[in-house]
């Protein structure tokens, strides 16, 4: 059985919120964000990250903001911005008046740097990057001081403001904290707060070529936005005392960090710096490759934000990193999609049949069910004559054992429409290949029941050879072959394991022409074939069309495997 619905059952994070709203800390407010950093487009993680930003907030009566962490500008782009915006709406939520830069604050940032060294709390550093690694240790070592670590407030002063009139070449100099060199934290040994990079930023030009580092802006952004929970996935939990320092030195509101396990789904990669070299290097189409865990790939492929909150729902909350099938995400897409797509039918590897006993110039129309799940959904009209297509694999010469589908001299039920029995097979006189197969029709079977009560052990979809449109299909598998790309913790290169056979297109399919007008978006079941959604490359000639997922459901036989092993 599938997991049981969600309820927005209670979690830490809930717990810790709640207990804020019982002591009324905050004035009893809950105020939170979704920070994304403009530099590749959002993928499934995020979307976990989004639905419990926003969800928590909508479920306390709060507010939630949407913040670009945008002080890289060598790594970002409009383009990403754009892209996360249309993201973050496409999965249902509203951030209202409270769209943010971080580059909106820096000049706050600024100012709060310079209160820093006023205080004798960060200095101006020489070192190199390469230096400033040396001097950090190790884990197990404590690092050195820099020997510009005492330097007098004035010249550090003098030479920030120096850094950010440009005086610097790159990398020349750094302002860092001045914390402690031998603490435990090696992210507390004096961090980098300022760097010297020239690099025109996509919102404020060439104003400033310095620029805060994350650990710095992120906790003065959340206080000047007033936010008082800061949800963060668990890398940054040794980034906390660090957060905690900065707005403690500062004086200044001081919103709670809480860190939480990231989404780790089987089958893929959720790096966006790993994301990003499968772009550049061609391994796939784009960030929206229906192959991606991106959102604007699963949205190509046909998923629903429906389908994709429902399953941030059910992973839940949790502290501890772990893995997700992606059976639970396909099997969520399905539950989704079983209500709400329309049935049609489609032959991907067409086999011509020709009824020999089917009038010559014959076309009726049959009724076909849109969707039983849903039977508001009405009826359609499906043409038929006397040539069809089938699938090549719905027909055996030579079937084998409990092969119950056509056959010579077999009778099965073409679905709506009659019971047809094969008498002939034709083959290619060159390479023995089935071309085409002749069969008869019995009429009395009109609507796919026979009056005399006879049953047959197979039904098969088809559509009109005359009145059938020409598309293309591609089919998806997963990306990488392997359940956890990065298992080999000694192979640095992920791409190993890339699926040779993550993308198969058909090029010659049939599909029947009630979709001549499907536009790109539009999800369907291809009857017995799976769930399929129209592709934005669909021409006036041909439409293309990208398989969402198959019918068969492997979360459910997972969890069947688990229930059956489990004792009584």
């Amino acid at each position: 059985m599938p997991p049981a619905e969600s309820t927005n059952p209670s979690n830490f994070i809930k717990t810790i919120i709640e207990e804020d709203i019982k002591n009324n800390k905050n004035d009893g407010r809950v105020h939170t964000r979704f920070p994304p950093e403009p530099n590749g487009y959002l993928h499934i993680g995020h979307a976990k990250s989004i639905c419990l930003n926003f969800g928590v907030a909508a479920e306390y009566n709060g507010l939630c903001n949407l913040r670009f962490d945008d002080t890289n500008p060598s790594k970002e782009e409009a383009e990403y911005v754009e892209s996360i915006i249309e993201d973050v709406k496409w999965l249902g939520f509203d951030w209202g008046d409270r769209l943010f830069y971080a580059s909106d604050y820096f000049e706050k940032l600024y100012q709060y740097a310079v209160q820093l060294i006023k205080e004798g709390k960060a200095y101006v550093c020489d070192l190199s990057a390469d230096e400033v690694r040396e001097y950090r240790g190790t884990l197990t070592e404590p690092g050195k001081e820099s020997p510009y670590r005492n330097r007098s407030v004035e010249e550090n002063l003098d030479l920030f403001e120096r850094m950010r009139a440009g005086e610097f070449k790159d990398g020349s100099r750094t302002l860092r904290a001045k914390l402690d060199m031998a603490s435990g934290n090696i992210n507390m040994r004096d961090p980098v707060i300022y760097r010297i990079q020239r690099a025109a930023h996509h919102r404020t030009g060439d104003k400033w070529c310095i620029y805060p580092m994350y650990d710095f802006t992120h906790c003065i952004s959340d206080s000047i936005e007033g936010i008082t929970h800061s949800l963060c996935t668990l890398e940054f939990e040794d980034h906390r005392p660090l957060y905690d320092w900065f707005l403690d030195q500062l004086n200044i509101f001081h919103p709670m960090q809480i860190e939480f396990a990231r989404l780790n789904l089987s089958h893929t990669v959720m790096s966006k710096r790993k994301l990003l070299k499968l772009v550049e290097d061609g391994y796939v189409r784009g960030w929206d490759d229906p192959r991606m865990p991106t959102i604007s790939g699963l949205r190509r492929r046909g998923y629903t934000p429906e389908s994709i909150r429902n399953f941030c729902d059910r992973i839940g909350v949790a502290k501890a990193d772990s893995m997700v099938d992606m059976a639970l995400l396909e099997y969520c897409i399905r539950e989704d999609l079983n209500k709400s797509a329309p049935r049609v039918m489609a032959v991907l590897r067409p086999l011509k049949v020709v009824i020999t006993n089917y009038p010559e110039d014959q076309v009726e129309e049959l009724d076909a069910i849109n969707n039983p799940e849903d039977l508001s959904a009405g009826t359609r009209k499906l043409p038929f004559s006397k040539v069809i297509y089938i699938e090549q694999d719905d027909f055996r010469e030579d079937p084998p054992k409990k092969y119950f589908r056509l056959a010579p001299g077999r009778e099965v039920r073409l679905r709506y429409a009659y019971f047809i029995t094969c008498v002939d097979v034709i083959k290619d006189d060159k390479t023995g290949e089935v071309t085409e197969l002749h069969c008869t029709y019995d009429p009395a079977t009109r609507g796919g029941d026979a009056p005399d009560g006879r049953k047959v052990k197979a039904t098969l979809h088809w559509v009109s050879a005359g009145q059938s449109l020409d598309a293309e299909v591609r089919l998806y598998n997963h990306l990488f072959i392997k359940a956890d790309p990065e298992e080999d913790k000694d192979n640095t290169d992920f791409k190993f394991s890339l699926n040779p056979d993550s993308l198969e297109t058909l090029t010659s399919c049939r599909i029947e022409p009630g979709l001549a007008e499907a536009e790109p978006g539009r999800r369907y079941q291809f009857e017995r074939l799976g769930y399929f959604c129209v592709d934005p490359d669909s021409t006036d000639k041909k439409i293309v069309f990208n398989r969402t997922v198959t019918l068969r459901d492997t979360w459910a036989k997972i969890q069947k495997s688990q229930n059956t092993s489990s004792p009584s």
